[in-house]
């Protein structure tokens, strides 16, 4: 996930429900993200500050904010940096390259991905119980797509017990149990689901999605320059906290009027028709061409 986005130390994405029902802000921190997720990483994930301050101001954004926002985020290790004349270059560190990356791979995953019926489960016991350990390990496996069932015990009806088995080394003093196992009826796989997750929300919060990016689909294939590269980050600040809260169900688990596959396919769609506009604007501000995969 490597360490996934859930583990940033920059605060770029949502880390609880409250954050992400804040809606989209589009702060300087997240748009660096999401320059260098879509574009800049595949371009040596190298950027001039100048070149930064011309990309953030089509977003409102000051120099003066850039550059101070530049100067924390080293300091965090997001990036190194080298001079080039009077100028310095941003390198992306390759540790957020990981983070960037397994972003990337969660978003994207397949949201109709066929479900052989079993559940993987995670039981942890915490030899040293503290808020700090509770709360990362929290955001960790609600970034795989775990629900709470209890306080000790966590379900997914994905197979991530791989995925989970690799979160040991990062928490010693967590004892984990991973088990794939079938319930049996699908009724009773159904119980667990609305006992680990608040769907009705999740769907309301689907719903505001579509609501505020639904022309988009019509008008992403017109949009150019500038205006492509706003709407598409946005789109992408919109959606990115939907790996945090959603499980990707299954259809079998899917309640009536479910609007996860409907926004996640207007994600996809308007991502990709607007994508090459985006990425020529980014080509034309950093002077290199940026060869980024279309999703």
């Amino acid at each position: 996930m490597t360490t996934t986005p859930a583990t940033r130390a920059s605060g770029a994405l949502p880390q609880t429900m409250a954050e992400a029902d804040s809606g989209p802000a589009l702060k300087p921190r997240a748009l660096i993200l999401d320059l260098f997720g879509d574009y800049l990483r595949y371009a040596g994930g190298e950027a001039k500050a100048g070149d930064l301050v011309t990309l953030l101001g089509t977003f409102g954004v000051e120099p003066a904010t850039v550059r101070m926002t530049l100067t924390r985020l080293r300091r965090e290790h997001w990036f190194t940096t080298r001079r080039e004349g009077r100028e310095a270059n941003y390198l992306l560190s390759a540790h957020m390259l990981g983070v960037l990356q397994s972003g990337r791979e969660r978003i994207f995953a397949d949201y109709d991905e066929p479900w052989d019926h079993h559940w993987t489960t995670v039981v942890q016991q915490n030899a040293k119980p503290d808020r700090s350990t509770r709360e990362h390990l929290r955001r960790q496996l609600s970034w795989l797509g775990f629900g709470s069932l209890t306080a000790s015990t966590w379900m997914t009806p994905r197979d991530r017990g791989g995925e989970a088995r690799a979160l040991a080394a990062e928490f010693p003093d967590v004892h984990f149990t991973v088990m794939r196992a079938q319930i049996g009826e699908l009724e009773a796989d159904r119980d667990v689901v609305a006992r680990c997750w608040n769907l009705d929300r999740i769907n309301q919060m689907y719903a505001q999605f579509l609501a505020d990016n639904g022309h988009l689909a019509r008008s992403s294939a017109t949009l150019r320059g500038a205006d492509a590269l706003v709407a598409r980050t946005t789109l992408i600040d919109g959606y990115r906290h939907f790996p945090f809260v959603d499980p990707w169900l299954p259809k079998d688990l899917r309640p009536d009027g479910w609007l996860g596959a409907e926004a996640n396919h207007l994600f996809r769609s308007a991502h990709r028709e607007l994508g090459p506009a985006a990425t020529a604007f980014v080509s034309e501000v950093v002077g290199g061409l940026i060869d980024a995969p279309q999703q």
